[in-house]
Order: C-alpha cells, then sequence, then structure tokens
C-alpha cells in the first residue's frame, strides 16, 4: 500500500472511531459497575474477550457473546473502519446500558490483529475473518496464550488445520470450531441413533450441500475496481496473492448480503466449505470418525461415479449432491434424516428413541458458546474441538483436490497424505505471500 494512501486511511480511522492511536492501544482498565448484578458472574470471573473480524459472521457472533453471561468484549479487530466504527459502538452502548449512570468507552479498536493480541488483559478471541485469514491468527492466538473460537471451515487447507491442531496441542488452549450444529440436539440424537445401530449396519452416507456458493471455488479473475477509503485491502489479502480490489469479496459496508470471497480458491473453497463444512462435521460425528477419515476419493466421472464419492475403510460410502440441504444416514434397517429443521427416520418410532444408560452417549452441548466458557473454566475440550475441525475440513479439502485434479484420489487418514501421489499431495499447502508465513 502507497504511504499516501496509508495517511489518508489513519485520518479516517481517527475522524470515524474518535479515539487517539494511543487510545486505541491502551484502552480503560473494566470497571466492575460495566455489569448489572443480573449477569450472575463476578467481574473477576469473566473471560475477557477479542474479536478479530466484525463483518457479516463476525456480528453476528458479537452479538452472541455480548448476551452471554460470562464474557466481556473489550476489544474488536477488523480491516474496514466502518465495520470496525459500528462493532465499537455496538459493544459500547450495549455496556453502556447495563451501567446505572455514565457511559462506557472501555472497548479498543485495531486494525491489526496482532496488536490486540499483545494484551496480556485479553484471556480469548473469537476468529471470524475470511477463511485465508483463519490459520496465522489462530496460530499467533495460541502463542500469546489465548484461548480460541474460529469460524468454521477451520482452514483454507489441509496442512494449514494440522499446523493450528499442533499449536493449540501445543501451548495447550481451548478451542472451540464454529460448527455449532454439534450443539443442536437433533443432530446429536441423530448421531447416536447412528453409532448405536438402530438403523442397523450403516451403509451409505449422503450429504446435501445446498448454498448460494458455486460448490467447488475457482481462481479469481474479477476485475478491479476503485477501492473503498475505508479498507486496509493488502491487509484484507494478507497471506493471498496481491491482486485488485473488487467489491464483490470486500463489500462496502452499506451491503447486506454475503460478499463472495468463498468462490475463490485463493481464499476458500467454496460451497463444499460452506455448508460441507457443516454437514460433512456431522457425517463424521455419526460415523464416528472425529479422528479419522476416507480412504479413496472419487469425482464423478459421468459413467459409473454420477456424483463426488468416499470410500471409508469400514466400507461405508459417503456420497455429495449440490440439490438438497440435509445429512441422510442408510443403514441394513433403516434411516436417519436430518437438517436444522427436522430429523425423519425409517421406523418412524426412532426419532423418539431413548438413548440407554449402557449405550453410547455423545458430547451434550446445548449451547456453543456457553460450551466453550465452560470449557475454558474446566480447561477441557469443548464439542467441536480443534481436531473435529481439522478432520471436517479435511473431508471438505479432499473433495476439492480430487475434483480439481479429476481423478480418484488414495488418501492415508493416519498419516495426512495421498498415497504415491506427490502432485496431489502439492495441493495440501498453499503458497503464503509475504511476510505471513505459519
Amino acid at each position: 500500500m502507497k504511504k499516501a494512501d496509508n495517511l489518508n486511511r489513519r485520518h479516517f480511522l481517527k475522524k470515524t472511531l474518535g479515539i487517539t492511536a494511543a487510545a486505541s492501544v491502551f484502552p480503560s482498565i473494566i470497571p466492575s459497575t460495566a455489569w448489572s448484578a443480573a449477569d450472575n458472574v463476578l467481574p473477576a470471573n469473566r473471560i475477557t474477550l477479542g474479536f478479530i473480524g466484525v463483518g457479516k459472521q463476525g456480528g453476528g457472533l458479537l452479538r452472541g457473546f455480548l448476551n452471554t453471561p460470562g464474557f466481556h468484549v473489550v476489544a474488536v479487530c477488523d480491516v474496514d473502519d466502518l465495520k470496525l466504527k459500528g462493532a465499537k459502538d455496538r459493544v459500547e452502548n450495549f455496556y453502556t446500558g447495563k451501567r446505572s449512570e455514565g457511559s462506557y468507552t472501555g472497548c479498543a479498536a485495531y486494525n491489526d490483529f496482532r496488536e490486540l493480541l499483545a494484551r496480556k488483559d485479553i484471556d480469548a478471541v473469537v476468529i471470524a475473518t475470511p477463511d485465508h485469514w483463519h490459520a496465522i491468527p489462530v496460530i499467533m492466538a495460541a502463542r500469546a496464550g489465548k484461548d480460541i473460537y474460529c469460524e468454521k471451515p477451520l482452514s483454507l487447507t489441509i496442512a494449514e488445520a494440522r499446523a493450528m491442531v499442533n499449536e493449540v496441542r501445543r501451548y495447550e488452549r481451548v478451542f472451540q470450531t464454529g460448527s455449532m450444529q454439534r450443539s443442536d440436539s437433533k443432530f446429536r440424537l441423530a448421531c447416536e441413533l447412528v453409532q448405536n445401530g438402530y438403523i442397523g449396519e450403516l451403509k451409505n452416507v449422503r450429504v446435501g450441500i445446498q448454498t448460494g456458493f458455486i460448490p467447488h471455488p475457482v481462481v479469481c479473475d474479477l476485475p478491479g475496481e476503485e477501492k473503498p477509503l475505508e479498507l486496509d485491502w493488502d491487509m484484507w489479502l494478507g497471506p493471498a496473492p496481491e491482486r485488485p480490489y473488487n467489491s464483490i469479496l470486500a463489500p462496502p459496508v452499506s451491503y447486506n448480503g454475503w460478499p463472495h470471497w468463498r468462490d475463490y480458491i485463493d481464499y476458500s473453497g467454496g460451497g463444499m466449505t460452506d455448508w460441507g463444512a457443516h454437514h460433512f462435521d456431522i457425517a463424521q460425528w455419526g460415523m464416528g470418525m472425529d479422528h479419522s477419515g476416507p480412504v479413496e476419493i472419487l469425482p464423478p466421472d459421468g459413467k459409473e461415479i454420477v456424483l463426488l464419492t468416499y470410500r471409508y475403510a469400514s466400507g461405508v460410502i459417503l456420497t455429495t449432491d449440490f440439490d438438497s440441504n440435509h445429512i441422510l444416514f442408510t443403514g441394513s434397517k433403516g434411516t436417519v434424516d436430518v437438517n436444522r429443521q427436522y430429523i425423519r427416520t425409517t421406523p418412524e418410532k426412532l426419532v423418539t428413541q431413548k438413548i440407554g444408560a449402557n449405550e453410547i452417549h455423545l458430547y451434550e452441548s446445548n449451547n456453543h458458546t456457553l460450551d466453550w466458557l465452560q470449557a475454558i473454566y474446566n480447561r477441557s475440550k469443548p464439542v467441536s474441538d480443534v481436531e473435529i475441525g481439522c478432520r471436517s475440513v479435511t473431508v471438505c479439502h479432499l473433495g476439492n483436490i480430487a475434483v480439481q485434479l479429476d481423478r480418484p484420489l488414495k488418501w492415508d487418514p493416519l498419516k495426512e497424505e495421498f498415497k504415491n501421489d506427490e502432485e496431489a499431495n502439492r495441493l495440501l499447502s498453499r503458497y503464503k505471500r509475504s511476510p505471513w508465513r505459519i
């Protein structure tokens, strides 16, 4: 970015946020009067949060965490100054409304997530950036001693996902992947029915991924447009290849829809890592594959293989379509069909089946944010631990790689590499633009 652009943007930031550079780095100390007694959580026991990415998804998460007793948001970060100002105002207005008198001005605002991570008083971070910006903040947050909530899909590549697991484990952090369907009783019951054999021997799983994004990502060929003054485009790109700004990738704050960076391979994985990250996650849960994955991936060939197909060592076949939105488990004695609106079974009576005391009971979470909070207090693994996020997103990426190469692939889920396939293994990682290295 040119020096003049930096100076103009710095002036814009000070004007829109109404804060000095020093105030943005060293915010007010949080007084106990920032919360009402109704929260029923002592200030000393609250987990202080920093938010990295406060756009469409991050803004929604911010509202949820503000309304979750036990958390207190003290800092927000975004590369778009208008989104940043909106998030800072939302936080401070929320806590002002909880005070008996006076206003609250204790939320710091940053353009660079590294400044936020340098704060010793922040216990945990919520990361809701575009997918190409997940791995680096996660790894740096782990090294900075922060617990982490990171949106799904976990990573841009398979290698990134494993690197995130390694660093989270090394620094003993509590990590929740934003795969919120694991905190929905319908999905938990569906997987318990399957794992306990109520539909007999599992034969097939069908994952329907109906999404507003293209199924598999493509190379970005969007034309250049004039960049909004409030946006640090170079920082938005970060480790991704340099290219001109386009509003489809990073629309202005006035845009009400979803940005479409997910359609492009430098930033995400298309529909496969959009709804796919949710539904493959449940498929893996139901199959008991939270620490493993498929052994073969077959892209459609227009002949025998009609749909993207995965084979598991157990003999289970998983297929994917882009015309529906659900997970259908088919066994030798019945079926379980589930999505966010329903759970349907054959026989029908299975939908009311009570899982016995001596049967398999899966991790029970009924609130994804509270589950993470409790895990932080207990220093335990939450329902969507980083390893689970890694294994689920790996299934998504394996499908994209098979389609990209347009040929069957053999996968070793233990070594996490393709068997005797150097070309495919090169796609496990991605070049990162300097200085953004893992």
